[in-house]
């Protein structure tokens, strides 16, 4: 994720990219203040989407969302979350008698 305020080029978007390639991440997201000029929007575009292996679709493997799309609630398009935890089952316990019938 790369965040900027001001002042924002195409050379911002390639340097995400290659930052995204040399990490091996999944996804780039560039938030900033500003709209995305045409030269940004078109550096995303020509970007190999991300294919997630688990859901078998295709995610824009860099995005650009300014903090005014984010503020109105507009989320970045990527594969649900999915807890790294897994869920224990519940266990059914055999009713007890209170604590009072056990003392007499």
């Amino acid at each position: 994720m790369q965040v900027k305020s001001g002042h924002v080029g195409v050379k911002d978007i390639r340097e995400l990219r290659d930052v995204v390639s040399r990490q091996k991440a999944a996804l780039g997201l560039f938030v900033t203040l500003e709209e995305p000029t045409s030269e940004m929007v078109k550096e995303v575009k020509a970007t190999s989407p991300y294919v997630s292996p688990r859901w078998n679709r295709e995610y824009p493997k860099i995005q650009v969302l300014t903090v005014e799309e984010l503020l109105r609630g507009k989320k970045p398009d990527m594969p649900p979350a999915l807890s790294p935890f897994q869920e224990a089952p519940k266990v059914e316990r055999p009713s007890e008698k209170p604590i009072q019938e056990k003392l007499a």
